[in-house]
Order: C-alpha cells, then structure tokens, then sequence
C-alpha cells in the first residue's frame, strides 16, 4: 500500500533492561514516507504506553520497509525462529501451515467483535479467523482541479467520458491525461481496480481464478485500443510506470487523473495540489465495487505466548491507538467504533477520509485467503503490462495468467 523506505529499525520498549517474565517479539511494516514518520516512532510509543501497565510483558518491535518485510519474517518463520507477532501484507501460507494461532485463542471477544465485519471476514482461512485486520485502504479516482478547469471538463462517470476527460487534457498539454500504472511495484491494485470497474475481478463469487474472463477481456482492450494506444497515460509505458512515480506526478501537477489511496492526499497537499476526488467510473456508470485492501496482524504459534499476545494486542486495538495510527497515517481504521468516530468527525484530518470509509463496507479485496495469490499477483506484477503494450495481446497476457493461477491453485491444494 506505501511506497517503502528500506529502513529497518529495532524498538525495545521502556526498561527492557531488566528481567521480566516475558518478551514479545513483534515483525512490523513501515508506513512512513520518511524517518520522521517512520512506523518506528508509533510503535515505540504504543509499547512504552503498554509496558507501563504491564510490568510482566516486554515488546521487543522490529520495523522493516514494505520491501523488505514480508520476506524477512518468512525466513525467521523457515529458520525455526518465528516471531511471536507479524504485521504483515499476507497470512493464507501461515495459516494454511498450521503456525498461527486462530483469533479467539489471543484477543478478547469483544475487541473480535470490533473489527468492521466486511475485513475480519477477509481474514478467515478455511471458515476460521487467523488474520487480524490492522490497516485498511480504498480507492478512488483522484483529479486535478486546476487541470481540468482550465480544459473546461468535469470528473468522468463512465469510460467514455473519462477518455474524452483525457484527450482534452492531452490538448492542453498535460503530461500525463490518465496515470497507468501497470509497473510491477503495485500492478496487481491498478489491474484489480480495473478489473472492478468492468464488472468483474480476479476470482469469481466461489473463489475460483476467473482472470482471462470475456469481462476482463474487454477492459484490457479497451485500455490498449482507447487510453494507451491514443497517447492518454503520458511518455512511460504504463509496464514501467510504477505507483510511486505516479503518485509523486500527481504531486508536482503532471497527472490530470489517476487511482489512488489516502496516502496520495497528504502527499498532493503537500505541493499544493488542487485535488478532487470521486468513485471510480465503470463502463456505463459507476464501478461494481471500489477495491479495498487490508494489511494484516499474525499471531504465532511457536512461542506459545497466547495471553500475553492478546494482551498487548487488545491494547493495540483499543479505540484511541486505531485512530491514531490511522490519522497519523491516512489510512482507514480497521474497527467498527473507531470507524464510526471517524466518519462523525469534522476535523480537518478526517474530512478527506470520509470518501474512502463510506466505500470500505462494500469495497472488494484481494483473493488473499487463496494460498495461491502470491504467486498469482506476482505473476501479475510481471506480466500485465504487456496487455496495453503496442505490440501486446490483451487477450493473450490474460490466458497466461490463468493459466498460472490455476497452476499455483492447484499446487496449493494439493500442498493443502
């Protein structure tokens, strides 16, 4: 979801120094942009809080960038030294594997009951909850106010008025009309919101891979045949245009329109940006489902620190440090009563959120309880691109990443 840093950084909490009856070791990711926002200041104020009711409990905070996190704690987990949490981007091989504690052996019934149905759900790997919900994004389709007054144009609704959005902004010599992002820092999102927006997805409503689809056939075509191949997404080939560049675009007032998440919205602020920002236009209307996405917090097994674990994670949910993460942040929060003290909430750090939280309930997530999807967006990472290549074959890029989906679908089952 954020752009990393390739920081890492250990947190140990007040007094660890001393002896104590028991030292958590939490894997963490960093969502700041830079070291003073990193995620280590959070946490390290989040333990020092904890630990100060808690003299039998010591938290010991390991923050990674998002390029480095998810591997590292997998070769912690594979060399037999599993930390005793992860917040982390995937769960399904974990859990699959038998390593995580289930949520009702960690925290209380009433933080389970908290957290917004739709991403709790999300979680559950073979109808059992594993994975915690932690942070939380949609999409929307961002506009350059300025651009688009002086192209004398309004925010699109539907494909054709966004290509027609986007020639009058090529008019006027705007760099990029539409960012495209199909690089491989983030394709997998950029592709599912369009995938979305033409009224299918990766996966159908049993959970079987449905990429090379006659839906998702002709999005892919009309992005080669209408945006790409009219010169609408600017001078890098969306293949190599990856969501960072986008966004930093978007900042210095090159992009008339893109996707994006929060975080964009500090960031545009920070230049100065006039930006609006709207649901994603589908065919004909508006877009089945806006995509959401989920970041995740494991509880393992290896260490048998049960209660303790869900001490200091009834502590981490509590209303007060959900809001704070997330408004330092600009993400959504991943629990029902602080959602809901978010979404009445006027101040000015909120109000750009709203737009985002009344899309959260019904936003679609990755397959990511498939202990296949690794593979399968990684695959898509590499690949998509060359679907709007000029030399590409929509179609053909598509059966190919079916192909390997129902491969890695099959091997996970049979792994299973």
């Amino acid at each position: 979801m954020v752009s990393a840093l390739g920081m890492t950084a250990m947190l140990g909490g007040c007094g660890s120094t001393g002896s104590s009856d028991t030292t958590l070791k939490l894997v963490a990711a960093d969502y700041g942009d830079s070291p003073a926002n990193s995620s280590k200041k959070y946490w390290a104020a989040l333990v020092d809080a904890y630990e100060a009711t808690h003299p039998d409990v010591k938290v010991q905070v390991s923050v990674y960038s998002w390029n480095d996190v998810d591997a590292k704690v997998k070769e912690m987990v594979d060399s037999g030294n599993a930390p005793d949490m992860a917040q982390i981007g995937a769960y399904a091989d974990y859990a699959a594997a038998g390593k995580l504690y289930p949520m009702s052996d960690t925290l209380s019934i009433g933080t389970q009951a908290d957290f917004v149905p739709q991403l709790a759900d999300a979680g559950d790997w073979n109808h059992t909850p594993y994975a915690m919900p932690f942070a939380a994004s949609t999409r929307v389709l961002f506009y350059n106010k300025s651009l688009f007054q002086q192209a004398s144009i309004t925010p699109p609704t539907t494909w054709d008025e966004l290509a027609s959005d986007a020639e009058a902004l090529k008019a006027k010599g705007v760099k990029y009309p539409f960012a495209l992002p199909l690089g491989p820092e983030e394709a997998q999102a950029e592709t599912m919101q369009w995938l979305l927006s033409g009224g299918s997805g990766y996966t159908d409503d049993i959970g079987t891979y449905t990429i090379d689809s006659a839906l998702n056939g002709e999005t892919f075509t009309w992005l080669k045949d209408d945006l790409v191949g009219k010169g609408l997404t600017g001078p890098v080939a969306p293949g190599r245009l990856n969501r960072a560049a986008a966004f930093a675009a978007f900042a210095d007032g090159q992009v008339g329109m893109l996707n994006g998440h929060p975080t964009l919205i500090r960031q545009a602020e920070a230049k100065g940006v006039k930006f609006g920002m709207v649901p994603m236009p589908g065919r004909t209307g508006r877009a089945r489902a806006a995509m959401g996405v989920t970041d995740w917090m494991l509880a393992f097994k290896q260490n048998g620190h049960a209660r303790q674990i869900g001490s200091f994670l009834d502590f981490v949910y509590e209303q007060k440090n959900v809001l704070d993460f997330s408004r330092k942040y600009g993400l959504l929060p991943v629990t029902t009563s602080a959602s809901e003290a978010m979404s009445q909430s006027d101040a000015k750090s909120d109000a750009p959120l709203h737009a985002f939280l009344e899309q959260l309930p019904s936003a679609e997530q990755y397959p990511v309880n498939k202990t296949s999807w690794a593979a399968v967006s990684a695959a898509v990472k590499q690949d998509i691109g060359q679907a709007v290549s000029p030399d590409g074959s929509p179609a053909g890029v598509l059966t190919r990443l079916q192909a390997a989906a129902t491969a890695a679908d099959s091997t996970a089952q049979s792994q299973g």
